[in-house]
């Protein structure tokens, strides 16, 4: 039955691809990926370690750029969800894979809103978080008792006062802003405790356990877990 299934392969490790995920890949007439211009695609890479004969499947690449213009997002969401529907009109199953979880982030969820529009099947297949891999790989908790849980977009406005709330802060998409966010951290009237992981769970990871040794050059899968320093220690 043509169906559209949203699946998130997790942040890195493919050991932490779910059951379900690994299943929909294996059942899929097509794998979509977005192609966002690097050479490799990270999420294909992730789920091929876990499902060895994906690439004997039919893999098709979809245009997803890296911009926040939102003329040409919409374009590029608009033109994969109709090639998306002519497959689902066919009675093909498509398997979209994303990165982490779909419901967090994800260009995905631009697709599945416009395919559940048009009146076809949807399903989202959760994955585990960047944020949660995060804070498993420093070995602690993101919150206890009744702390607050704050995710942040680091590079978008509005993070200078989302900084300052209580509780645990979790900044994604930092892209190349994290010099600037350092010195907004560091300039905060109360300390806090900063901590770091860049590619959580793939080649290339680094662990960063103070604000003082992040590398303000790190790349752009880099996700910082913050909190008010009495609390953090």
């Amino acid at each position: 039955m043509a169906k559209l299934f949203g699946v998130g392969v997790g942040p890195g490790d493919f050991e932490l691809l779910t059951l379900k995920a690994v299943k929909v890949i294996k059942d899929a007439d097509i794998i979509a990926i977005p192609a966002s211009g690097q050479s490799v695609n990270v999420a294909y890479t992730i789920a091929k370690g876990a499902v060895s004969d994906i690439d004997e499947k039919r893999i098709e690449e979809l245009d997803m750029p890296m911009t926040r213009n939102e003329a040409e997002l919409k374009k590029n969401h608009d033109i994969a969800a109709d090639k998306i529907a002519k497959w689902l009109q066919d009675g093909k199953t498509v398997a979209f894979l994303t990165l982490g979880d779909p419901t967090v982030y994800s260009t995905y969820i631009y697709i599945h809103k416009r395919i559940a529009a048009m009146g076809f099947e949807t399903e989202i297949i959760p994955g585990i978080t960047s944020f949660c891999a995060v804070a498993a790989r420093l070995n602690e908790s993101l919150t206890e008792a009744g702390e607050m849980l704050h995710v942040i977009p680091a590079s978008y406005s509005g993070f200078e006062e989302a900084i300052k709330l209580p509780g645990t802060k979790i900044l994604m998409k930092s892209g190349k802003q994290i010099g600037r966010v350092k010195n907004i951290i560091q300039n905060m009237s109360k300390p806090q405790s900063v901590k770091m992981v860049e590619r959580c769970g793939m080649e290339g990871e680094r662990v960063f356990r103070s604000l003082d040794e992040i590398d303000e050059n790190a790349g752009y899968f880099s996700v910082l877990l913050v909190k008010d320093e009495e609390k953090g220690e």
